[in-house]
């Protein structure tokens, strides 16, 4: 079952369309990473998803409501901006039960949920401090705790880690990937190393439209370039070039990118590359340091998409 549908959203400010005619489909239960350039249109999408931003033309749907009903999607989702705001004279707990009186929760239930949050995402030790006073990691551990206050069935998460230091990012992703299977998770991001570790399926936008939507795994298969990384001990670069001029004349060699004392060496046949590398380098006295073959990163073909988006609509 979809969590999200849209069909040709497109949102327009002043003559320019943010999202250009998306086409989206998440799965009920999983972890999404929706990645683009800065401007591509994620935090937009967003606005539009959680009912912030009313679509300039198409439909969509969040956890079975459609939207612009009454805004009524604001019930089943939560949302945690990229710059979450609080009341800086409050203390967790009393910003836990402000929102949760928005959503009209009772006061037993908002006591219940707000000691619960605080303790998931670890900041049980500062529940009556004033948040004013909190860093930045702990102002986005306390946002992701109110969008978690109604239970969400879609948890929009705008960036969440991008200004984070390594030990905050890594409390933060660690929340997220604790939350698998208990919502639906829509994450949009810059960062490709956060949604290689913690999502199942990723989309992908550039200037307003999608360019890719896959499960991660099937993403990585489809755009992976047979290819080696070669690197020479220190000391044989001149060696090296030259082996690397004599590899670029064989028919199974399809491109070299040298980068110092390594390259990457593209090639069209596998089999007859791993049988005959070894044995080139061998031939000229090549002493190499390292030899293997390359797995494709999501950065990689994000690169790619994104670049090969930019040549269609030059």
């Amino acid at each position: 079952m979809a969590a999200i549908v849209t069909q040709d959203l497109v949102k327009v400010f002043g003559g320019v369309r943010a999202v250009d005619g998306l086409n989206l489909t998440v799965a009920e239960g999983t972890v999404f990473g929706f990645l683009g350039p800065n401007g591509a249109g994620k935090t937009t999408t967003i606005r539009m998803l959680t009912g912030m931003a009313v679509p300039t033309a198409g439909n969509a749907e969040v956890a079975g409501v459609r939207l612009g009903v009454d805004g009524a999607v604001r019930a089943k989702v939560g949302y945690l901006p990229e710059e979450p705001a609080f009341y800086p004279w409050m203390n967790p707990l009393e910003f836990l039960d402000h929102v949760g009186r928005l959503f009209g929760l009772d006061p037993a239930t908002r006591k219940e949920r707000a000691n619960r949050l605080l303790e998931q995402v670890g900041l049980t030790y500062v529940a009556k401090r004033r948040i004013g006073g909190f860093s930045r990691g702990m102002r986005q551990r306390l946002g992701l705790a109110q969008a978690l206050i109604n239970q969400p069935e879609v948890l929009f998460l705008d960036e969440p880690v991008s200004a984070l230091d390594p030990a905050g990012r890594k409390e933060v992703l660690d929340l997220i990937d604790g939350l698998r299977g208990k919502c639906t998770i829509f994450m949009s991001t810059h960062i490709l190393a956060d949604v290689e570790r913690v999502c199942d399926t990723v989309g992908i936008i550039d200037r307003g439209r999608l360019v890719e939507e896959a499960n991660q795994a099937e993403l990585l298969k489809r755009y992976t370039v047979p290819a080696f990384e070669v690197e020479c001990e220190s000391g044989s670069e001149e060696l090296f070039t030259a082996w690397l001029q004599h590899l670029g004349q064989l028919n199974w060699v399809v491109s070299i990118q040298p980068e110092g004392n390594s390259a990457r060496v593209v090639v069209n046949d596998m089999n007859l590359a791993r049988m005959s590398f070894l044995s080139e380098a061998a031939g000229a006295h090549l002493p190499l340091r390292r030899y293997e073959v390359v797995t494709p990163s999501l950065e990689d073909v994000f690169l790619r998409l994104v670049s090969e988006s930019h040549g269609k609509t030059s």
